[in-house]
């Protein structure tokens, strides 16, 4: 090779690796060279809020899309604080997941939010949904609106209960109790228009909301005797509940050595709550299902586990325990859900619109025979 010919070749060498080099450069400066901000993210869509006060009554809106919400007295209800019946209800929303409601406080027109189920698939079955919350507040996102779609794969209709709360300066017993009776009633009057079966009625409390729903089982009589007149627009409708659910339940009007009178058609009621880790729930619990099974009111479920504590409280690897449909870290206590579908299948209620409920048959059977007697306390020699 001559001298011109390697010249030229190392010319075209140093061409190439020039290149090269420029483009790792390039590569280099590209990735270095943070990408661009994506812009601000848009402001969710449809978020529930309070509605505008005027002169007449506050009205409730919907805190799920197709809710239909009727407040659960009129306007001119000697039940209502008129005082401040007009003031708006308040809104808690959730900071991480935007629209949904966490709890709501400033409840003075109670009212109910009817979710219905397709005709398709409907049972006819009506849960109403008592949240808890202490009294203080109402929460209802994990203890009402997300049980909404898991009954409705069930075809089961979910009625979300906004009842006044103690915070609010109302009773528990003379107020609340009552709104959970008169959603029952209000319910049952518009069974038709909703396609629910007016047998097949019942309502479900969550702590708090479960001081609710246990009254509701054995005051129902008193109830609708002192809402008879002939003014109330309801009255003659039964507020009687076709059964109960107590999901770690507050006090039941058996705490604390209490004995009422308890009716020969209390409902069947289903019965869940964590053991030892939520210890006074328990209590309770087990309370309401020794007096239960001392009067004989059949079909009577109770499912106490080992391993749970109570919604909010701290667990020993420094989380929290959550409630409603959460899995609960996985626990067997977070599938308790799956016990009450088990029961409420067992019991009739997944059965066609105006099929008689086994419930049903089972208290009308029970109905014709005599009171049990108590059982006898025996020492322990004469039980050998």
């Amino acid at each position: 090779m001559n001298h011109r010919s390697s010249s030229l070749l190392f010319s075209l060498m140093v061409a190439i690796l020039s290149c090269f080099c420029l483009s790792i450069s390039i590569l280099a400066q590209d990735t270095a060279t943070p990408s661009r901000e994506p812009g601000p993210i848009p402001a969710p869509i449809g978020v529930p809020a309070s509605a505008p006060t005027n002169d007449a009554p506050y009205a409730p809106q919907p805190i799920l899309q197709g809710g239909i919400v009727i407040p659960l007295y009129p306007f001119d209800s000697p039940h209502l604080n008129h005082d401040r019946v007009r003031e708006a209800e308040q809104y808690n929303l959730s900071k991480a997941a935007p629209g949904r409601i966490n709890s709501i406080v400033n409840i003075h027109n109670p009212s109910i939010e009817v979710h219905t189920v397709d005709g398709g698939i409907n049972t006819g079955a009506a849960i109403i949904l008592a949240a808890g919350g202490g009294h203080r507040t109402l929460n209802v996102g994990s203890e009402s609106a997300d049980f909404v779609p898991f009954f409705y794969n069930y075809g089961v209709n979910a009625i979300i209960l906004r009842n006044r709360l103690r915070n609010d300066g109302y009773n528990v017993q003379a107020d609340a109790v009552n709104d959970a009776l008169q959603a029952i009633r209000l319910v049952r009057a518009h069974a038709r228009q909703w396609n629910i079966d007016p047998n097949k009625i019942g309502i479900m409390g969550f702590s708090a909301g479960a001081e609710l729903a246990a009254p509701a089982a054995i005051q129902f009589e008193d109830f609708d005797k002192k809402n008879s007149d002939s003014a109330d627009r309801l009255a003659g409708i039964t507020s009687r509940p076709d059964f109960i659910g107590l999901v770690y339940p507050g006090p039941t009007p058996f705490a604390r050595g209490a004995n009422p009178a308890i009716p020969r058609n209390c409902p069947p009621a289903f019965i869940v709550c964590g053991g030892s880790g939520d210890r006074v729930h328990a209590i309770w619990a087990d309370e309401y299902l020794a007096a239960m099974l001392q009067a004989g009111i059949p079909n009577v479920e109770i499912h106490i586990y080992g391993n749970g504590r109570h919604p909010g409280e701290q667990m020993s690897d420094g989380s929290h325990m959550t409630g409603g449909l959460t899995a609960k870290n996985g626990i067997p206590f977070g599938t308790w859900q799956d016990r009450f579908i088990d029961w409420f299948r067992d019991q009739g209620f997944l059965q066609k619109p105006g099929v008689e409920t086994k419930a049903a048959r089972d208290i009308a059977a029970f109905l014709t025979q005599p009171p049990p007697r108590s059982p006898e306390r025996r020492n322990p020699v004469e039980q050998k």
